[in-house]
């Protein structure tokens, strides 16, 4: 069933056309991703479609009774209302509801006994309407969903008080995302929803869309998440809006062969013109009546040719290529026991210790984690702009540092564009400028333009060629890759490719932790992991180290070995000191304590096992609980999510219990 449709849509602001032509269909159910450049219109697309924006001309049909939900790049929450607040907003007409229900008892309770009974009876019908509409809207149930949808947001009890002007961009977007569940809409439109996510929660969002029983349209520029989630991808591109069915690799593939197809045919259609009005041309120029009328024949069945456009150029990308004025030596970084803990007037807050690294020349390194660990601290450590608060750096041999800053920080807004470029490198003059600029897509009197003035693609390509143009041997880069479209980000991954010095990054795109690294570093408040290869990889690795049976088993039978070992060597000891002091114990008495150690061991042992059993059980119950989660009938349903999550919460807590009873025994 067609649930959303555009007819020939057409939108311009002033001479300037931004859309045109826009026709399409979603059917319910339908998961849309829309693409295409920085600047191209996507925003603006989805802005018409939400009703948030009018259009010139054109159609839109949206089926009867569909309520949307809009999930924009940037949120409307007032800093000064905490989360609880915003989220209690989505209910205000139930709470005033239940404020009169409360009131019209209280009234009934306080009348007399006799007289006024017309009065008392429209109390009791108005109070008896009143019930029944609270209860078909939820009314009973909607402060369980409350808590039930934050929960599963990863909002606890003490960030429900928290203003929102304190969250994190990713706290942020997961509050968004709570208040859009919360109303339940049919269609879910969603800008850029990846931004500021951490690893895991893109995995947790991309289950749970992929779940989500109504119509999905988002913009994004993540192809992992692209890949993952959508079913159909619309490109808008010069003005105009394509459709093709399936995820990012596939329509990658369809629009090449498509684009293929039509050159192919644009190119036979040219040949065969040019060998018609050759004839024909040649049939004039012989004079014959005949010829000539073969001529005009040929000329009247070519100009009802209907001719094909030539497809249009693919967008020019940027032209990255990074170089390094000197080469670094073979040691590029070191550290040994890195920590770093601020101090504020709630007390030390300690982000990470015992981070050990080891970086040679010429390598790329990728570090994740989760949002607020510490990436970007560490990253300033080791440019040296913050000290550790414990621990030891040592940087190598000629080793000169391009720092990309994912907020753009470095970058003055009052300066033009080309005078941003000019204050670092004041040897070039405004032509080679001007010309460098343009391989970053900055052409015309877009060189002019103030940098405030920029979108997030333009600062972030700004920054990208200050970085090239500095030569440094070691490039470390925060978040590179957001705010660049997707012809932006492939560009950049080749020039890292082909660079000869040695990366170290942060991100979060896997799309590029699957195509640059050689070493993904896992940094934790613990400290760090190494992982060898890329991120499918990196996924396979920590899955197997840190849910598998298998695992379990085997990390208890090290630990138990170890422990028997020390046991066994420590009761040696003990009985030589004994008998050293005693004489020695007969040999009854030594079978005696030896009997006792093994049956202690044995009972040690059961125990182990039965903890392990118990542990793979809850495990098992905790991923059916959540797949429960994730069905389309429990979707719709708030109570049943916050039931199923409170049992979830439950299984966690005693999982956790089981874990440290089973970390004790197995270290014994």
């Amino acid at each position: 069933m067609i649930i959303l449709s555009a007819s020939d849509i057409k939108k311009s602001y002033g001479t300037d056309v931004i859309l045109e032509n826009i026709s399409f269909h979603v059917n319910a159910g339908d998961k849309v991703g829309i693409i295409g450049a920085n600047g191209a219109g996507k925003t603006t697309l989805l802005n018409i479609l939400s009703g948030q924006l009018p259009y010139d001309s054109g159609n839109i049909f949206v089926a009867k009774e569909t309520t949307i939900g809009y999930l924009k790049q940037r949120d409307q929450f007032d800093p000064n209302r905490t989360v609880m607040e915003e989220v209690r907003d989505i209910f205000g007409e139930l709470e005033a509801m239940e404020k009169e229900i409360q009131e019209l008892n209280e009234r009934i309770a306080a009348a007399p006994a006799s007289g006024q009974q017309a009065e008392s009876a429209a109390l009791w019908n108005r109070l008896g309407t009143l019930q029944d509409e609270f209860a078909r809207r939820g009314g009973y149930t909607y402060k369980s969903e409350i808590r039930g949808v934050l929960t599963s947001m990863a909002f606890g009890e003490k960030t429900l008080d928290q203003k929102t002007g304190s969250l994190s961009g990713g706290e942020r977007t997961r509050l968004a995302l709570a208040c859009l569940l919360l109303r339940k809409p049919d269609i879910l439109f969603l800008d850029e929803p990846t931004n500021h996510l951490d690893i895991g929660t893109l995995k947790w969002l991309e289950q749970y869309l992929k779940a989500y029983s109504g119509t999905l349209i988002l913009i994004s520029h993540d192809r992992y998440f692209l890949d993952q989630v959508v079913d159909h991808v619309f490109e808008v591109s010069n003005k105009h809006l394509t459709c093709y069915t399936g995820n990012y690799t596939a329509f990658a593939e369809k629009k090449r062969l498509l684009r293929d197809a039509q050159l192919k045919a644009y190119t036979k259609q040219q040949t065969e013109i040019r060998r018609q009005e050759d004839l024909i041309r040649r049939y004039k120029e012989r004079g014959t009546e005949k010829l000539a009328k073969r001529a005009a024949s040929r000329e009247k069945r070519l100009s009802h040719v209907e001719r094909l456009e030539k497809p249009e150029a693919e967008r020019r990308a940027m032209k990255i290529g990074f170089d390094q004025n000197i080469q670094s030596g073979s040691d590029v970084l070191l550290a040994e026991g890195l920590a770093k803990t601020f101090y504020g007037k709630d007390g030390p807050r300690e982000l990470f210790h015992d981070v050990n690294f080891d970086i040679k020349r010429g390598e790329r390194i990728c570090i994740v984690g989760a949002n607020g660990v510490g990436k970007t601290t560490l990253l300033r450590i080791i440019t040296e702009e913050t000290e550790p608060s414990a621990g030891y750096l040592r940087i190598g041999h000629n080793v000169e540092f391009g720092y990309y800053d994912q907020g753009q920080m470095l970058l003055s807004d009052d300066l033009t564009v080309i005078d941003e470029i000019h204050e670092t490198y004041r040897l070039y003059k405004e032509g080679e400028l001007r010309n460098i600029l343009g391989r970053f897509l900055f052409t015309g009197d877009m060189v002019f333009r103030q940098v405030g003035s920029l979108s997030g693609g333009e600062k972030a390509r700004l920054s990208l060629l200050k970085l090239m143009m500095g030569g440094a041997n070691v490039l470390v880069l925060d978040e590179p890759t957001n705010h660049l479209d997707i012809a932006s980000k492939e560009a950049f991954e080749e020039a890292l490719e082909e660079y000869p010095g040695t990366v170290i990054t942060v991100t979060h795109d896997r799309y590029f932790l699957n195509r640059v690294p050689d070493r993904i570093l896992e940094l934790t408040p613990e400290g760090m992991t190494e992982y060898l290869g890329k991120y499918d990889y990196y996924v396979e690795k920590k899955e197997a180290l840190g849910s598998g049976k298998a695992y379990l088993r085997q990390l208890a039978d090290g630990t138990q070995e170890a422990s028997s070992a020390r046991e066994s060597g420590g009761n040696r000891r003990d009985d030589a000191v004994e008998r050293a002091g005693t004489g020695g114990l007969s040999a009854a008495a030594e079978r005696e304590q030896k009997k006792k150690r093994e049956a202690e061991e044995r009972r040690r042992k059961r125990e182990i096992e039965r903890l392990e059993a118990l542990i793979a059980e809850l495990e098992e119950k905790i991923k059916a609980g959540e797949q429960e989660m994730l069905k389309p009938e429990n979707q719709a349903d708030h109570t049943a999510l916050a039931r199923i999550g409170s049992r979830i919460q439950a299984e966690k807590e005693e999982l956790e219990a089981v874990y440290e009873e089973w970390a004790a025994l197995a270290e014994a």
